[in-house]
């Protein structure tokens, strides 16, 4: 596992919070973490300046120096002062699952090809993954985290995915999908917004990494990228136009609780990725 204050560095640069360690009980869990992180992505496209989650309370959607719809983001010269920040306890003990750490730097998968749950897996080659503890945490079991028929594919989450990458949902998607939200996606073609409702998340870590976070280590003086690797719900992804990017669509009219539910039970944590410029 690297550097333990890297590694809180690395969430801090994510979420926006002041990620500190503790002996103590997690304010939390990795699930919150992703929930955040996401979420913050979300209402940022919806014009809103703060979040209320709870446990932490009020935070900030201001990025730091960065305009919401901007090219990938600008190297952040390590985290936001404290003051300015919601700080966030966390026990690592109960965070990271070092067992399972997989250090993937050096390695060059050519044409092997894996899969998971019936999808391509796309392994992030270059990338150093540090596990998080979330084993034995869902009711359902651990069956989305496997390698067979019925595991949840993977996706990457990079910092600042959101519909201003110019994508539209396609007309070939599931049948249960919400026609009202496809023929508007359709018609923002000749409106020039094309941004659709929801999360945003892509199973290639090369498209991710065009869009991750970076911050500069106060543990060791280096360049850092990070990205979150997630499972996705196969019944709660949408395909977009782009087959690069996933979208977990968040109806008109839902209110916070409800978009968290729709968060939560469609993307769960299970990998911070780091690499070093």
């Amino acid at each position: 596992m690297p550097d333990q204050k890297l590694c809180l560095e690395a969430l801090s640069a994510l979420s926006g919070c002041n990620v500190e360690s503790t002996g103590g009980a997690s304010q939390l869990t990795p699930q919150d973490f992703v929930n955040i992180v996401a979420l913050k992505e979300f209402y940022k496209q919806k014009g809103f300046k703060e979040l209320e989650y709870p446990s932490l309370g009020t935070l900030s959607l201001v990025d730091e120096d960065q305009d919401l719809y901007s090219s990938p983001l600008a190297l952040t010269e390590g985290p936001q002062e404290p003051s300015l920040q919601t700080t966030v306890k966390i026990n690592p003990q109960d965070f990271f699952h070092p067992q399972y750490d997989y250090d993937f730097t050096n390695i060059k998968d050519g044409d092997r090809k894996f899969m998971r749950g019936k999808e391509l897996y796309v392994r992030p080659c270059g990338w150093n993954r540090v596990a998080l503890r979330v084993t034995n945490r869902y009711d359902d079991g651990d069956h989305w985290l496997g390698t067979g028929d019925d595991a949840w594919p993977v996706s990457y989450h990079g910092h600042n995915m959101d519909g201003s990458l110019g994508i539209i949902l396609t007309r070939d998607g599931d049948p249960s999908d919400e026609p009202s939200f496809l023929d508007a996606a359709a018609a923002s073609l000749t409106m020039g917004d094309t941004r659709g409702r929801g999360v945003y998340s892509t199973p290639d870590v090369k498209m991710a990494e065009k869009y991750c976070k970076k911050f500069k280590s106060k543990v060791d003086g280096k360049t850092y990228q990070v990205v979150l690797q997630n499972r996705i719900n196969p019944k709660k992804r949408t395909k977009c136009q782009r087959e690069d990017v996933w979208l977990v669509y968040v109806p008109e009219g839902c209110n916070h609780v409800k978009t968290q539910a729709i968060v939560q039970e469609s993307i769960r944590p299970y990998g911070l990725l780091l690499k070093t410029l």
